[in-house]
């Protein structure tokens, strides 16, 4: 992935927001095109600590056949975006752009055994239903056991070795101060979710920006 030196992230913060994702886009070649998937997914990491990404898929997806545990897979794990106009900008002559943060991990996948997709399913359920406390979360025990075998039938769990991690949250990084608060503001007064998200994270970013502009406007108040 292109990344900028502003926008690059490190190789633990890229992991940690892919597992606070939790959701991606799983793509592969096939010798002829580009095969991809959204889905699902966890981390966990092998006994020498190498990031391992665990997920599943249905039977007939047909990546499933490409899974040689040789041949590296690239997920794709994005999280919130916005337009940026140039006339929201302090400085002239700006041009359209957008924000964004994204996640690439790439490695070869493997399939696993039916024992191991059980431990998966029970524990991508339960990190995805943690999200919903205080409801009391799901799990696997509370379906009859021919139904759940049945169903588990119609998938194939697999995991990718992750290899590579490339991170790239763009936020206007190399901008100003004064370009970068006006471009948080005036995102965070968009009607789009992901607008107002990318505005909360530029001030998480660069908070001192925001306490210097609130510092300006107190001593400019009559």
């Amino acid at each position: 992935m292109y990344t900028p030196p502003f926008f690059k992230q490190d190789r633990a913060a890229s992991l940690k927001f892919a597992e606070e994702r939790g959701f991606g886009t799983m793509c592969a070649f096939d010798g002829h095109k580009p095969v991809a998937s959204p889905l699902p997914f966890y981390l966990t990491y092998a006994a020498d600590g190498t990031p391992q990404v665990a997920f599943h898929v249905a039977r007939h997806n047909p990546l499933l056949k490409l899974a040689d545990g040789a041949t590296s897979w690239l997920l794709a794990v994005n999280g919130p975006d916005a337009y940026v106009s140039p006339d929201w900008y302090v400085s002239p002559d700006q041009v359209p752009t957008w924000l964004y943060q994204s996640v690439h991990l790439s490695g070869p996948v493997r399939i696993l055994s039916d024992d191991q997709l059980a431990v998966q399913i029970d524990t991508v359920s339960d990190k995805f239903e943690s999200w919903l406390l205080p409801k009391t979360p799901w799990t696997s025990a509370k379906m009859t056991a021919g139904r759940l075998e049945a169903l588990k039938k119609g998938i194939v769990g697999l995991v990718m070795t992750v290899e590579e991690v490339e991170g790239s949250f763009k936020l206007n990084q190399h901008k100003s101060d004064a370009d970068y608060t006006a471009i948080a503001n005036a995102l965070g007064a968009q009607p789009a979710a992901d607008a107002r998200e990318i505005a909360q994270l530029m001030q998480d970013v660069r908070p001192e920006a925001f306490a210097n502009e609130t510092n300006m406007l107190e001593r400019s108040a009559p």
